[in-house]
């Protein structure tokens, strides 16, 4: 039959469980310091930031290819319209196909964001994000009306 040590003190109980797991490291004795990362913090204790930022908003590599590829959209845009020659639609087109594109994972990462910090408890945070990620999806929905439009018209 099984039977738990009687004594409770914490010294007793590591021995056990020691006894219990042989491999050195399982044990309990010997344990490495866990990351300071995932340790909670003290009242006014700063985080230290890891990777690079742009103010408050971290540069993580999907922010910088939405943020290159809305960029050089909007651009292309621009050049669609100040230029007239006969291929002025399909820019126009593909200019708005790829502003669509841009926005519809701009909202979509908005959606998981929202789920995300709503799991954590934070309403107000979890709302904005929402109201972002719907206008996303809306200038989305418009940007691919625009290019389906402009397909039209070139076409026909």
């Amino acid at each position: 039959m099984w039977l738990l040590p009687r004594t409770s003190s914490a010294r007793t109980l590591t021995g056990f469980y020691a006894g219990l797991l042989r491999s050195g490291s399982m044990n309990l004795i010997n344990r490495p310091p866990a990351d300071p990362r995932w340790q909670a913090r003290r009242p006014g204790e700063r985080v230290r930031r890891s990777g690079p930022y742009l103010g408050p908003v971290r540069l993580t590599p999907t922010r910088v290819t939405l943020g290159i590829a809305l960029g050089g959209s909007a651009l292309f845009i621009l050049y669609g319209v100040i230029v007239r020659d006969p291929a002025q639609i399909p820019l126009l087109s593909a200019g708005f196909a790829v502003f669509g594109i841009v926005f519809t994972t701009l909202a979509l990462a908005g959606a998981i964001e929202t789920y995300r910090v709503a799991r954590d408890g934070q309403g107000a945070r979890a709302f904005g994000l929402a109201l972002l990620g719907g206008i996303a999806a809306l200038i989305a929905a418009g940007s691919f009306a625009i290019a389906a439009v402009l397909a039209l018209v070139w076409r026909g």
